[in-house]
């Protein structure tokens, strides 16, 4: 994944919560030139477009029964997220991935990402999170996330940036990642 054109903005994760975009262009590794937008908080331009994305998807990409089935149900799950960190992907104007950081009720932030699957295996979501997780890093807080133990492509991935296996279950790993100090500020795990 090269980066090919990046542009920053003030916009802080703890702060100002108005929607001015990060924006920088990626090329992946089947050579598709993408926009990768990060903000503060997910505008409202940006959940319309991301619900006909979640809708294209796959029942077989739907992990943990996120993102939900059905428009309506996609655009009630989005707006539940709005007030998270987001990074979205596009490519020719369309997302094609998206990342957030959601804050949870204990102050923990948890992770979740989705890449659309024509767009899978380029390295798109390492995109998406490299993007995320700095400025996680930026705002000093640990990120935390549940991942199918199935998902083995996932689970190194993790590994690779950070993450550590904290919870094991029949079904999923649950994995944190402190900021770049190592200092936690999440308690609840």
């Amino acid at each position: 994944m090269a980066e090919t054109n990046t542009k920053n903005d003030d916009g802080a994760l703890f702060g100002d919560r108005t929607p001015r975009p990060v924006v920088r262009s990626v090329v992946d590794d089947e050579g598709r030139t993408l926009t990768l937008r990060t903000y503060p908080r997910l505008p409202e331009r940006e959940l319309d477009a991301l619900v006909g994305m979640y809708d294209d998807f796959d029942p077989a990409d739907r992990a943990q029964g996120i993102p939900p089935a059905g428009v309506p149900q996609i655009a009630a799950w989005l707006s539940g997220l709005r007030d998270g960190y987001h990074v979205v992907a596009s490519h020719d104007g369309d997302p094609v991935g998206h990342a957030a950081l959601v804050p949870d009720h204990d102050g923990a932030y948890e992770l979740a990402i989705f890449v659309h699957h024509d767009y899978q295996g380029a390295h798109v979501g390492t995109a998406l999170l490299r993007s995320l997780l700095a400025r996680a890093d930026e705002a000093g807080v640990a990120v935390r996330l549940h991942v199918e133990r199935s998902n083995r492509p996932a689970v190194a991935l993790y590994e690779n940036l950070g993450f550590e296996t904290v919870t094991t279950r029949p079904c999923e790993y649950t994995m944190r990642r402190p900021p770049a100090d190592g200092v936690w500020t999440d308690t609840s795990l």
